[in-house]
């Protein structure tokens, strides 16, 4: 029995969520919330040539993410 699933191209659709918050001057702070939808596939399991059994597998991913971010430099100021 020999699975290879490094060859397989998941396709799905996502959606999400998020705020960031600005807390000092250059400095935020940000979370997201993601649900990305992975579909579904069925694995045969041969065994001895006969086909002994199928699984479907259903793959959806909850993400939540925290970031601390920094902006370098200023503002850009037009000077005329």
């Amino acid at each position: 029995m020999v699975l290879d699933s490094a060859s397989e191209t998941r396709w799905g659709g996502a959606v999400g969520t998020g705020i960031e918050f600005g807390f000092a001057p250059n400095w935020s702070v940000a979370i997201e919330y993601d649900h990305l939808f992975m579909g579904k596939r069925n694995n045969s399991f041969t065994i001895l040539g006969v086909n002994d059994r199928i699984d479907r597998i259903k793959q959806d991913v909850d993400m939540g993410t925290v970031r601390l971010n920094y902006t370098f430099g200023g503002p850009v100021v037009a000077r005329y």
